[in-house]
């Protein structure tokens, strides 16, 4: 049986893997999407 990282490492690999890839990277060109990023970590490291 695959283990985790090798299903993961192989669904990134496929297709479909690269079209959800690069549907991420084109949210995270938005800068709305930035700014939502930003604030999401300036909060979890406000946690520490």
């Amino acid at each position: 049986m695959a283990t985790l990282s090798q299903r993961i490492r192989a669904f990134l690999t496929s297709p479909k893997g690269q079209r959800l890839i690069q549907q991420g990277r084109r949210q995270l060109a938005r800068p709305e999407n930035q700014q939502r990023l930003r604030r999401l970590l300036a909060k979890l490291q406000g946690r520490r």
